[in-house]
């Protein structure tokens, strides 16, 4: 995955964390619960946190501080700077997915709304709640935000077993936009039932990964504000990197491989491994976000 060296970086879209406490629940994002349940089991199991790995990019954070939002405006300028540290390539991957939903919205004849997203260490406060590693990356509808633990992309690595790399942070990321996107659509108030193979929240989730393939597939053609793609490779290797993350954050892989051994689809929240890699290969061979209608159909996969 490259960058555009020239294409220059809108660092208003990462901030810190509104505050406050509201109503609405988070909504899940890498595929660890929507409270966080499997996964605060599997880290207690495990031993806790993990120390950031060394050249993160995102500078010297404390337990419970966010990234300092203006460190990464004077770091982060251009494409040139995403290729070198990561956290100017999370402020370029967002600028490009929030590039896509602006463009998907103005061709219906809506208006995308932009949203941030915060890197913590540990611990935040937001308005859907204070949230924990524990709860992994997610999205809250109360202060329309993304959140993103600084140690979940190791986590994947050292825990989960998974590749790694810079689009499986692609893939993360754009699946919690596509809960933004479900937000503004009216599609999170749809979900009922929260447990359970054909439950509302997996159909959410799933719709989310075939967000995030759709995106993934217009990745090299959408333009920033100056008219250059930000991203302008993306191989199949970054797509495989991306697809194996998608199956070890499946419900039933967590259950099987790192909460006890026992796979219970009345427990599922996110669905399967094969079902996360389904609905994302859809969206990415695709490109179609309208072919993303888990609700709409008794096929889950």
């Amino acid at each position: 995955m490259q960058f555009n060296e020239d294409a220059e970086l809108d660092t208003s879209q990462v901030g810190e964390a509104a505050g406050g406490v509201g109503g609405r629940v988070a909504l899940g994002g890498g595929g660890l619960g929507i409270v966080g349940l499997i996964l605060y089991f599997v880290l207690s199991q495990l031993g806790g946190g993990v120390q950031l790995p060394d050249g993160a990019g995102f500078g010297d954070v404390g337990q419970d501080q966010q990234v300092d939002s203006e460190a990464i405006k004077t770091r982060c300028k251009s494409g040139a700077d995403a290729n070198r540290e990561q956290d100017c390539r999370a402020v370029a991957i967002i600028n490009s997915i929030q590039a896509y939903w602006r463009d998907e919205f103005a061709r219906s004849g809506n208006t995308y709304q932009l949203a941030k997203t915060n890197f913590f260490q540990g611990g935040v406060q937001t308005r859907c709640g204070n949230a924990t590693s524990a709860v992994g990356p997610f999205y809250c509808p109360a202060d329309a935000q993304v959140y993103i633990d600084l140690a979940f992309f190791k986590e994947l690595q050292t825990k989960f077993g998974a590749t790694g790399g810079p689009f499986v942070e692609a893939y993360v990321l754009a699946h919690e936009y596509g809960h933004h996107v479900q937000n503004l659509l009216g599609t999170s108030d749809k979900v009922r039932s929260r447990t359970g193979a054909n439950s509302d929240s997996v159909r959410l989730e799933l719709q989310a990964d075939c967000y995030a393939g759709a995106w993934a597939n217009h990745a090299t053609t959408i333009p920033t504000a100056s008219g250059k793609p930000l991203i302008t490779g993306v191989t199949q290797e970054d797509v495989n990197a991306a697809l194996d993350a998608a199956g070890r954050i499946g419900d039933d892989f967590i259950q099987s491989e790192l909460g006890g051994g026992k796979v219970d689809t009345t427990q599922f929240s996110h669905g399967s491994s094969a079902q996360r890699q389904k609905w994302y290969t859809l969206g990415f061979q695709s490109g179609d976000p309208a072919r993303c209608d888990t609700f709409g159909t008794n096929n889950l996969g």
